[in-house]
């Protein structure tokens, strides 16, 4: 399983309970209150 390094970003949705993180590859991922972490998808064009 791959490690990865999250740096949260401050969003107004953080006062609602979801937070957002980027990691070190900058991909954007997710958290609903302190569920997991999930990925979120990009569309391919």
């Amino acid at each position: 399983m791959p490690h990865f390094y999250f740096r949260e970003i401050w969003t107004p949705l953080k006062l609602v309970g979801i937070k957002l993180f980027r990691d070190d590859q900058g991909e954007l991922w997710y958290r609903v209150f302190s569920g997991p972490r999930k990925r979120v998808k990009k569309n391919s064009a």
